[in-house]
Parts: C-alpha cells; sequence; structure tokens
C-alpha cells in the first residue's frame, strides 16, 4: 500500500515497515527458498509500486502473477492478517492494476522484439556460448556489417551475413584481421540449434519500445508482465533477454538523479541464470548497468533463493531486502545461511541465522534504507496481502486484457524491411548477371573468333584450290606448249628432212641423166 511517498510492504511487531520512495531505486533483493512466499512479496512490491505510479516489468515463471490483473477479494487469511496488523478489513479497497502481457514467442502476450545488432555480439555470444576465438569472429561480423551498411536484423540476416564474410576472407584479412572459416561454421550451427528452440522469433521488427513500459493509466503504473513459463526452458535466452532489456533500458533514458520517486521498477526473476556461465567481461558489465541505472530513476530487484547466487559487486547495491525462508540440509547450505545472515545489519532481540532456518511461508527477515541511505537494523516481518488477485487467470481473461491494451497490434505483425540478407542478395544476383554477361561476352566473342577462324581457313582453301587450279593450268599449258613445241620441232625436222633427202634425189637423178647424155 502507497501513502505520503511510503511503500507499505510489511508488518512487524513495532508496527508497519516501509520502503521509502525516494530510496525504491536503490534496488532491492528478495531471497528465500521455494514455496516460503517470494512470488506473493515480489506482487505485494509490484502493486503497491503501480498504486504510487510506477510502472514495473516483471517475468512470470508459472503464470501466478497475471492474477495481479483482476480484482481480489477477502478470504479468511487476509481477515486474520488484518487484526494482526491492526487494519479494518471493511475499508480495503480490493483491485487490480493496469496490465500488459508479453511473450517472446507471440503466444500469450504481445510480441518483444529486437533487432541483431541491436542485441550487438556480447550477448548474442553469450546466448550462442561461443568460446572467445568465435566470440570475435562474430564481433568483426558485426563490424563488417556496420562499415558496409548492411544492417542486421533478423536471423537470416546474421546467416547470410556469416556467409557473405566467409566467402570474402581474403578481402577482409588486411583490415579487420584472419576470419576462421572453422568459427564462422561453429557460429552457423549454434544459430541452427537457437532456431530449433524458438529463439529466432525474438529477432525482427517492429523491434520493441522501451518506452511502452513506462506508462501509467489512471495515475497507476502499468505492470509489464514477461510470460516465462515457455522462455524458462531456454534459461541462456530467458537470461540474455532480461539482460538485453536492462541494457537498453540503461541505455536510452536520461540521467534524472535522485526523484521521490523511481521512473520505473525491473524485477529480475530467477536471476541466478544471469551470472551463471558469463564472462568476467560481461559480468563486469552487468555490475556497471545495475551500478549506475538507479541514477536514471531505475530500480531493480533481484529474486533468487539465496543471496549467494548474485555477485558480491550485484549485492552490495542491493539497499531494500527481504529475506525469506532457506533450508539447511547439506554444509553448502548452512555455508549460505551463515552468509545470508551476515548481510544484514543485526538486531540485538535475535540471532538472524536462526531466524533464517525458522521462518513461516509469508515471513521475512526484512531491512529497508532510511532516509539517509544506511540499511535499518533487521525486522522479522509478516509481508501485507495483495489486493489483487493471487494465482494465475484465465485465458479468456488473459485475451481480454489483451485485446483492451493500449498496444495491441502494435507489435502483433512482424515486418520484413530490406536489410542484409536481400542486400547480399541483390549483390550476389547483381554479380551472377554482371557475369552470365560476362560470359555471355565471351561466348560471343569465342563465336565470333570461330568465324573469322572459319572463315579463315575458308579463305585459305579457296585461295589454295586457286592455287592447286592455277598450277595445274600452267601444268597444261606448259605440257601443250612442250608438245606444241615437240611437235613442231618433229615436224620442221621431218620437213628438212623431206628437203634435205628431196635435194640429194635430184642430184642424184641429174648425174645419171648427165651420165646418159
Amino acid at each position: 500500500m502507497y501513502r505520503d511517498s511510503l511503500l507499505y510492504v510489511a508488518h512487524s511487531a513495532s508496527g508497519p515497515i516501509n520502503i521509502i520512495g525516494k530510496m525504491a531505486n536503490r534496488h532491492g533483493l528478495i531471497a528465500g527458498a521455494t514455496g516460503t512466499g517470494k512470488t506473493v512479496t515480489l506482487q505485494v512490491l509490484a502493486e503497491t509500486f503501480s498504486q504510487a505510479g510506477v510502472p514495473c516489468f516483471m517475468a512470470d515463471m508459472k503464470g501466478d502473477l497475471s492474477g495481479i490483473s483482476q480484482v481480489g477479494k477477502l478470504s479468511g487469511f487476509i481477515e486474520k492478517r488484518c487484526v494482526e496488523f491492526g487494519m479494518e478489513a471493511a475499508s480495503l479497497k480490493f483491485e487490480g492494476c493496469p496490465v500488459r502481457f508479453y511473450d517472446v514467442y507471440g503466444e500469450q502476450g504481445h510480441p518483444m522484439r529486437t533487432t541483431v545488432e541491436s542485441m550487438g555480439p556480447m550477448l548474442l555470444a553469450r546466448l550462442l556460448d561461443l568460446n572467445d576465438t568465435q566470440t570475435g569472429v562474430l564481433t568483426l561480423t558485426f563490424k563488417i556489417a556496420e562499415d558496409e551498411q548492411l544492417h542486421l536484423i533478423d536471423m537470416k540476416d546474421l546467416r547470410l551475413m556469416l556467409d557473405y564474410v566467409a566467402k570474402n576472407a581474403q578481402k577482409y584479412a588486411t583490415t579487420y584481421g584472419a576470419v576462421s572459416v572453422a568459427s564462422i561454421g561453429a557460429i552457423q550451427r549454434s544459430l541452427l540449434a537457437l532456431e530449433e528452440q524458438g529463439g529466432d522469433k525474438f529477432f525482427g521488427e517492429p523491434a520493441f519500445d522501451i518506452y511502452d513500459l513506462l506508462q501509467t493509466e489512471g495515475g497507476r503504473g502499468v505492470m509489464n508482465i514477461l510470460a516465462a513459463d515457455k522462455l524458462m526452458l531456454q534459461p541462456k535466452l530467458y537470461s540474455t533477454f532480461l539482460m538485453w532489456l536492462l541494457a537498453t533500458i540503461y541505455e536510452k533514458m536520461p540521467e534524472i538523479g535522485d526523484m521521490e520517486l523511481p521512473k520505473m521498477v525491473f524485477f529480475f526473476d530467477e536471476a541466478h541464470m544471469l551470472f551463471k556461465d558469463t564472462s568476467k567481461a560481461l559480468t563486469d558489465k552487468i555490475e556497471q548497468i545495475v551500478r549506475l541505472i538507479r541514477s536514471k530513476g531505475i530500480g531493480v530487484y533481484f529474486i533468487t533463493q539465496s543471496p549467494s547466487d548474485l555477485p558480491e559487486t550485484i549485492l552490495g547495491q542491493c539497499g531494500n531486502r527481504v529475506q525469506h525462508a532457506l533450508r539447511a540440509f547439506t554444509p553448502k547450505d548452512q555455508a549460505a545461511v551463515k552468509s545470508a545472515a551476515q548481510t544484514f545489519r543485526p538486531n540485538p532481540a535475535f540471532s538472524t541465522e536462526r531466524e533464517i532456518l525458522e521462518l513461516g511461508t509469508g515471513e521475512a527477515l526484512v531491512s529497508f534504507l532510511d532516509e539517509k541511505g544506511a540499511p535499518s537494523v533487521v525486522e522479522k516481518a509478516k509481508i501485507l496481502f495483495p489486493l489483487s488477485q493471487i494465482g494465475a487467470i484465465t485465458g479468456d481473461q488473459r485475451a481480454s486484457v489483451m485485446a483492451s491494451s493500449r498496444v495491441a497490434g502494435k507489435y502483433d505483425t512482424p515486418v520484413d524491411r530490406e536489410s542484409a540478407f536481400e542486400k547480399i542478395l541483390k549483390q550476389r544476383e547483381q554479380q551472377q548477371a554482371e557475369k552470365a554477361k560476362q560470359e555471355e561476352r565471351i561466348e560471343a566473342e569465342k563465336a565470333q573468333l570461330e568465324r573469322e577462324k572459319e572463315m579463315a581457313r575458308e579463305q585459305a582453301k579457296r585461295e589454295k584450290e586457286e592455287q592447286r587450279a592455277s598450277k595445274a593450268k600452267k601444268g597444261i599449258l606448259t605440257t601443250m606448249l612442250g608438245t606444241a613445241v615437240t611437235y613442231f620441232a618433229k615436224t620442221l625436222a621431218t620437213q628438212m628432212a623431206k628437203k634435205i633427202t628431196g635435194g640429194t634425189s635430184r642430184t642424184t637423178t641429174r648425174k645419171r641423166t648427165t651420165r646418159k647424155r
């Protein structure tokens, strides 16, 4: 319950326990074993922030938080709590909060998408579980895409961009460094595995506008609830998605300093997943965001089983704490209980370590920051009850809430604008067309050359035939001339012989005649 800049969330033997509004952005922790009341505590906190006009974002693991959208009702448990808290049950005003449901898969809420380039290579490498070498290749691919204005919007953009880089590895080696084709193959396989898990639905447009989370309706903060029951089956995707959302809020929100109330409160359920198998560089980045985001009016509340699930650098920034019961079945559990107890400012009235083991459902050890920003002495308290419905709502109720949402239809229809995929395909088509034209020119030149060769062969053949004919003609003429000459010579010889013979005959005759005489 909210009144006079105080967020009333629990009640101890000494009275109400409140979070001071201007200290609410100093982050917080809700811890405790399964079944000790963490979800109801989260709902009470979120509902109280909503009453104060502060929007919240939270992941709903089992659908239980969806009840915050519906009006609650009086029960025997609440009547008992009213007596314990000194409240009049008749004065309670049960009401639901303004709610918007979201779902990465677009099934139980409005789709939440981002672009591949907005996710960035560091978070994407974590999501794909890449090693350092593969992360380097992915970072290089992002850089090439940025330099060549090839926008990476969805998974098909990234897949084709990786293929593009692999096929042009030598071209980029001198400018960007060596490209490992084997690493690109490994990244492609990781992308395929992510698609099979449905992770590809998270990438695309229209990209989610984080300012849609910072809305109020009727003076009450809107509760933005992410359906996470299916998403939780992919822990890497879940934690990376929330990490991206937190980083995006940090990058886009302006500096506003301390305010009477936070601009927004972000609840990170199952927070231990955020830091599991996370590189030191990324952990340092998360720590930096958590440390600085409060100056932008954003409070981050981590929900996990044990405080030891969080790095000390993160834990040290959580000034507002609610610790539900822990169980100590093993030496490791006992160490966790002792560690959790040591994070509180001691109360001389009881042993913090012992109380953590003995707390009942709905009970907690509570310590919030005072007006000077110092942690208050830990107190044993009972968490306030929600005024909205506890538990899941029906499918029809969810559909009704979604239909009346101000963002209904805004993200429902995917948009596939021209990006790296289309540009690279167009480039390849142009290259293929140029190659085809060049091949046609080469074929045409070959055909022309062949025709010219054929013409040359024909010309040579004709010339050869002409030469042969000319030679044959010359041979005939020579033969004819020779024959004529021979004939003429023979004739001339014959004639001369005759003359000679004839003269001789006449002389002989004359001689004979003279003798007779």
